[in-house]
């Protein structure tokens, strides 16, 4: 076969053997696990005879060190000492699973630990039943199929596996879209990622970390790693580390690092991030990530708050965000990772719009963002199209942060609106309809990013440009009181009103009897209220003083009095202000409003000039102001559409009426 597309189609045609016993979407349960354990084979092939004599050798012997010396042998990461391969599997067909097994159970431990994740055994045990074993080796064994390091080097190995990867995702559901990034997005954070670091890359034998908290499959980290290789640096020195929560998606991410280079023991499982960092103390240079939205925290609630509660030696020092989604979480577990002592990291991450202004001043998003952008980590925020992603239709957005900015950057943000740089995909791929063209669209993103210049497309604002101290504005407490039927039902409302009706008594006769009494209680105080029936009032000590008058004989206390007087009210401009004990002008609460003005700009102008023409008597509660911190992206690209000409409105409505009526002629 000439080319991976090849390869890739014979061996998905393989998965036609499985069609009875095994269901659509559990076809990749069997052939990527075969896929990988014929890598594995094809790549051991050329050394198996030695690895076999050393085996040998060494097997009845006590040996310090055997694991490293077969590793040797191979000159890999990994060993087999079994006799059988997949050629010789096919010479006992009787025996074909006990052998597999023993087959598989003869790697070195770190490929066992990859099929263990696959579960491959109990799917070898569902071939075996379904009689097809013996046919799926024997078709792996089929020389179209030779995947020998000679015939398919790592980097087309690769792709045939991701492009099979896709492929049963594609054809299984729609959850399965989860754990992939689509290539585009990746290749532009990748390119985003290392853009301000290429000269220094270049350097001669240098090392750069590279991390990802919530791998996936881990193509984003292999891809950035072949970026660099390919684009800046074929000699860089480049150490990748992942984390995943995932037992398959694991398998596949290890199996995948395992075959191309030897840091598989980077992968590390079965943690959730947030619940354990399982690289406690390590730093990276690069952290790039695509967490998914919207997810809860709770499970990981009790091990996120005792951290939270460390400040500064956890990695959740400026709080929690709601439990519903993580995402603030996972970015502040991103800059916990970040190297210190004056070293640079850098970070490219992907979220929904969720993060960027979601809850108010002092809640955990917003101290979160504060403190992002108080410790001027934030250098830009690119707004990328809708119908972007596989398992996810909405808007995303992709983060660049650094703890060492250029000069130019310090102290300023940059957004970047390339929601409209896209172009529709020849073939949907669930909810991912758009596609971002690596000349037209990535490269104009790169080229904005780069430049740093304010256009129609990019805007560079000051830090604290995102910064706003929430005020109270209240406005005076003017009233009138009546008696009318609708005011009346407001008395229900007030919980210690409608409890009249409600009696405790288990006793269904003792119940009857107490609700009927407590219902005339209710219906006699209002029959004395209406004896000031419609009569309008605009004076609340003079009202007060007549419900008080009226009711003196049921013995109520005052606060009851009160709640039945307010609830007889309505807002009047017109009325007199009710003032307090301290002669001061009460506060509406059903009034009260709050304005967010921004932290560079004067409260008390902003008062004047924003509050005062339109509400003459109000004032503003300073002992409740609040700082918070939002970048609500619409604001600063909003741009004016005016509404459509009415006579067009009528010209469309006519068309489709039109267009109705003719296929209901035709129904008919």
């Amino acid at each position: 076969m000439s080319n991976f597309n090849e390869k890739v189609s014979f061996i998905w045609d393989l998965a036609d053997l499985l069609r009875w016993p095994f269901k659509k979407s559990e076809y990749q349960n069997v052939i990527l696990p075969f896929v990988v354990l014929k890598r594995f084979d094809s790549v051991l092939a050329d050394t198996k005879k030695d690895v076999l004599q050393e085996y040998e050798n060494a097997k009845d012997r006590w040996i310090e060190n055997f694991d490293h010396m077969l590793r040797s042998v191979v000159k890999t990461g990994f060993y087999n000492y079994s006799k059988y391969d997949f050629k010789s599997l096919l010479q006992d067909p009787d025996h074909i699973q006990s052998n597999l097994l023993h087959y598989i159970d003869s790697f070195s431990k770190n490929v066992q630990d990859i099929f263990e994740n696959f579960e491959i055994k109990n799917e070898i045990e569902k071939l075996a039943k379904a009689n097809l074993l013996f046919k799926l080796v024997k078709k792996f064994n089929n020389t179209e199929i030779d995947l020998h390091p000679s015939k398919v080097d790592n980097h087309e190995m690769w792709l045939i596996f991701e492009e099979l990867v896709r492929k049963f995702a594609e054809s299984s559901n729609e959850e399965a879209w989860e754990h992939f990034t689509p290539r585009d997005v990746i290749d532009l954070m990748t390119h985003l990622m290392f853009i301000e670091d290429e000269t220094e890359i270049k350097w001669e034998h240098i090392i750069k970390r590279i991390y990802d908290p919530a791998c996936g499959t881990g193509w984003m980290l292999t891809n950035a790693k072949r970026y660099i290789e390919t684009n800046i640096n074929p000699k860089a020195k480049l150490i990748l580390y992942w984390q995943e929560i995932n037992p398959k998606t694991y398998a596949v991410s290890k199996s995948d690092m395992l075959l191309k280079w030897d840091e598989a023991n980077n992968i590390r499982w079965p943690y959730s991030t947030l619940w354990k960092d399982a690289f406690t103390w390590e730093k990276f240079d690069y952290i790039l990530s695509n967490p998914p939205y919207g997810t809860k925290w709770e499970a990981d609630k009790e091990e996120v708050l005792a951290e939270a509660e460390l400040w500064e030696q956890g990695r959740f020092q400026a709080g929690t965000p709601r439990i519903n989604d993580w995402q603030l979480l996972f970015l502040q577990h991103m800059i916990s990772k970040m190297k210190t002592n004056w070293e640079k990291s850098r970070i490219s991450v992907i979220t929904n719009g969720s993060p960027l202004f979601t809850w108010d001043a002092w809640s955990g998003e917003s101290e979160i963002r504060k403190f992002i952008i108080e410790n001027d980590y934030l250098e830009a925020i690119i707004a990328l199209p809708w119908q972007l992603f596989y398992n996810t239709g909405i808007t995303t957005y992709i983060w660049i942060l650094s703890n060492q900015k250029k000069k130019e950057r310090i102290w300023k943000i940059q957004l970047i609106d390339a929601s409209s740089f896209w172009k529709k995909m020849r073939k949907s791929l669930w909810d991912k309809r758009r596609e971002l063209d690596p000349k037209e669209h990535q490269q104009k993103i790169i080229d904005l990013y780069h430049n740093f210049e304010e256009n129609e497309y990019s805007k560079i604002f000051n830090n604290n440009e995102f910064a706003y101290t929430k005020v109270i504005v209240e406005r005076p407490l003017q009233l009138n009181f009546q008696i009318t039927d609708e005011r009346l039902e407001n008395l229900y409302s007030i919980s210690a009103f409608a409890q009249f009706s409600v009696s405790k008594s288990k006793d269904i006769e003792i119940k009857e009897s107490e609700e009927q009494k407590w219902v005339e209680l209710q219906e006699t105080i209002i029959g004395n209220l209406k004896t000031i029936w419609d009569k309008l009032y605009t004076n609340y000590d003079e009202f007060y003083s007549q419900v008080e008058n009226i009711l003196s004989w049921f013995d109520f206390k005052p606060a009851f009095v009160k709640q039945i007087v307010m609830a007889l009210s309505e807002h009047d401009d017109n009325a007199p202000f009710i003032l307090d004990n301290k002669k001061k002008k009460q506060a509406n609460s059903a009034l009260r409003d709050n304005e967010k003005i921004r932290l560079n700009e004067d409260i008390e102008d902003y008062f004047k000039r924003e509050v005062i023409p339109y509400y003459h008597e109000a004032w503003m509660d300073r002992s409740k102001d609040k700082v918070g911190y939002e970048i609500n992206f619409t604001k600063y690209f909003y741009k004016y559409e005016p509404p459509r000409n009415l006579e067009d409105i009528e010209a469309d409505i006519f068309k489709l009426t039109a267009e109705i009526d003719e296929l209901v002629k035709e129904e008919l």
